[in-house]
């Protein structure tokens, strides 16, 4: 019998996790079931079960991964010939986010998965690891800052990071909640805050 191949695993892994963002994002964590998720994937409960032990997992893991998605933005933007400034960045994550966040969008569901974190030790995992690496890039993005000279010599890069790491939790809890602001007020907000690298510093 011919082995089942990663790729093929993966994609229905992946499969999983569209249907249950479907589901999460039209009826809310608290009201979707793992019903909701089979009929969604069209998959039976013995090939859901066999990739994620419970909702929470599922929740968990598309926490994870939309929290990698936003990562990856980041770490192209400050690995690139120009270091971006805050603003530019803050800017660019946040229409990112925006982008992600319509009525099926998974950035929806992130605040779902920290209040989920906040009582459920099988999730806790999963997004404590998103949050620290997301915290990792913010760091590396403090420590270039440091090097372009945008930061007194002394700066503490990790404190840096870890007051940075939390615009993008606020704005996401506005934009979602309130309908606003928008990534150019955000931005305009940093910007006066932390004019670093732009124009009138130079």
């Amino acid at each position: 019998m011919p082995r089942v191949s990663e790729e093929h695993l993966e994609r229905r892994r992946q499969q999983i996790l569209d249907a249950a963002r479907l589901c999460f994002a039209r009826k809310g964590f608290h009201d979707s079931s793992m019903q909701d998720v089979f009929a969604e994937s069209g998959l039976s409960a013995g090939a859901v079960y066999r990739y994620f032990k419970s909702k929470d997992d599922i929740i968990a893991a598309l926490a994870t991964q939309t929290m990698t998605e936003i990562r990856e933005v980041m770490a192209e933007a400050i690995h690139a010939e120009t270091l971006p400034t805050p603003a530019e960045l803050i800017a660019l994550l946040a229409q990112n986010i925006v982008a992600r966040s319509g009525p099926e969008g998974p950035v929806r569901l992130a605040p779902q998965a920290w209040s989920l974190a906040l009582v459920k030790p099988e999730a806790t995992g999963y997004v404590r690891e998103a949050i620290l690496a997301m915290r990792d890039i913010w760091h590396e993005y403090a420590d270039k800052m440091l090097t372009a000279g945008w930061l007194p010599e002394d700066a503490d890069t990790n404190a840096v990071a870890v007051a940075l790491i939390g615009l993008l939790p606020g704005f996401i809890l506005q934009h979602l909640i309130i309908g606003d602001p928008s990534p150019e007020t955000l931005a305009r907000g940093v910007r006066t805050l932390l004019p670093y690298g732009e124009p009138a510093t130079r």
